[in-house]
C-alpha cells in the first residue's frame, strides 16, 4: 500500500507557519496601541476606537508594493518592503485627515521560507511603529505551484479614525492657495515595472540598489502634527500616476495645481532614470513622484508657519507651487 500523503507531501508546513507566527509576535508587540483588545493568534482582532474622538470617522485603505517586489528578489532584500507596505496605505488613509489605528498584512507565497517572512514582517512591523498603528493581525498563505520558487507577494489593509469635523477632502481649497511638497526618500513604490525596463540586465551596484530599494517615506506623525496645528485644506500621496495624476484629486473641479519644477532639488536617481531610459519630462511627472512624496495644500498666510514646523519634525518641505483657476477642459496640474 501506498504511504498515507500528508499537507507536507502536497508543498504546504502547517508547523513552518506556526514558527513563523512566533518569531514575528515580539515585533508585532512592539506596535500596539491601548485600544488593542485582542491581537495575534484569534480568528479575528479587536480594537477599540480612541476616546477622545466624539464623532469618530473610520478610513480605511489597502494596497501593495508592486513589481518593487522583483527587485527584492533580484537583490535578495527583504528588510524593506515591509515598510514599502505599511506606508503605502497609512499616507492614502492620512490625507483625509486620519489617525492609522491598525493594520493587517497578506503575505502568499509557494514554499514559506520562514528566515525571509520573518524579515518581511519584522519591516511591517517597523512601519506600523513609525506611522504610529497597530499591527493586529494578518495571514500568511503558503500556495504550492502559485508563485516561482523564491518569490512572494505582499498587501495591507489599514484602518484610521478621524474626528467627522476634522475631514480633510480638499472642499476648502480655492485659488490662491499654496502647495507644499514633502520630499519623498526615492521612488517610493511606484514606476517600478518601467524603473525595471530601464534597468534591462544591467548589473545593479550596491549604491543603485540601495537607492531604488530605499523604502517609501511614511509621513503620518509629522502631518498630524501639522493639522492640529494649523488648518490643512487638502493633501495628496504621490503614488502611481506622479504629480500630475494624483494632486489634482484632492482640488475642486475649476481649480487646477501650477507646479514649478525648480522649486524643489530633484534627487540624482530620477535624473539617473530619465538619462539611462530616454524618459520624455513629461513621463517622469507622470510615473514618478520626482523627489515629492507627499503635497499639501494651505492658505498662503500660513505657508512659512507650516514649513517650519515640518522641517522641525525632520521633513524637508517647499513651496511648490498654487492653486489656480482652469478652463473647463484644460489640465488639472501642469508642471512648468
Amino acid at each position: 500500500m501506498a504511504e498515507p500523503l500528508s499537507y507536507r507531501d502536497a508543498g504546504v508546513d502547517i508547523d513552518a507557519g506556526d514558527a513563523l507566527v512566533e518569531a514575528i509576535k515580539p515585533f508585532a508587540r512592539r506596535t500596539m496601541r491601548e485600544e488593542v483588545l485582542a491581537g495575534l493568534g484569534g480568528f479575528g482582532a479587536l480594537c477599540a476606537i480612541p476616546k477622545k474622538y466624539r464623532e469618530p470617522i473610520l478610513v480605511s485603505g489597502t494596497d501593495g508594493v508592486g513589481t518593487k517586489l522583483k527587485l527584492a528578489f533580484q537583490l535578495n532584500r527583504h528588510g524593506t518592503v515591509g515598510i514599502d507596505l505599511v506606508a503605502m496605505s497609512v499616507n492614502d488613509v492620512l490625507v483625509q485627515g486620519a489617525e492609522p489605528l491598525f493594520f493587517l498584512d497578506y503575505f502568499a507565497c509557494g514554499k514559506l521560507d520562514k528566515a525571509v517572512a520573518t524579515q518581511v514582517i519584522k519591516g511591517v512591523a517597523q512601519g506600523c511603529e513609525e506611522a504610529g498603528c497597530a499591527l493586529i493581525g494578518g495571514e500568511t498563505a503558503e500556495m504550492p505551484g502559485m508563485y516561482p520558487p523564491g518569490e512572494y507577494d505582499l498587501a495591507g489593509f489599514c484602518v484610521g479614525v478621524v474626528e467627522r469635523s476634522r475631514i480633510v477632502d480638499g472642499r476648502t481649497i480655492h485659488p490662491g492657495d499654496v502647495l507644499l511638497g514633502l520630499a519623498s526618500s526615492g521612488a517610493h513604490s511606484n514606476g517600478y515595472s518601467l524603473i525595471r525596463r530601464i534597468l534591462g540586465d544591467t548589473q545593479i551596484g550596491s549604491e543603485t540598489a540601495d537607492a531604488l530599494m530605499e523604502p517609501t517615506r511614511i509621513y503620518v506623525k509629522p502631518l498630524l502634527k501639522l493639522m492640529a496645528a494649523l488648518p490643512v485644506k487638502g493633501m495628496a500621496h504621490i503614488t502611481g500616476g506622479g504629480l500630475v495624476g494624483n494632486v489634482p484629486r484632492m482640488l475642486p473641479k475649476g481649480t487646477r495645481a501650477e507646479i514649478q519644477a525648480k522649486s524643489w532639488p530633484r534627487p540624482e536617481l530620477f535624473n539617473w532614470l530619465q538619462r539611462e531610459g530616454s524618459v520624455a519630462e513629461a513621463e517622469m511627472h507622470r510615473v514618478f513622484n520626482c523627489g515629492i512624496g507627499m503635497v499639501v495644500a494651505l492658505a498662503k498666510g500660513d505657508a512659512v508657519q507650516a514649513m517650519e514646523l515640518l522641517r522641525a519634525e525632520g521633513e524637508l518641505a517647499y513651496e511648490i507651487g498654487s492653486v489656480e483657476y482652469t478652463p473647463s477642459g484644460e489640465p488639472e496640474a501642469v508642471v512648468l
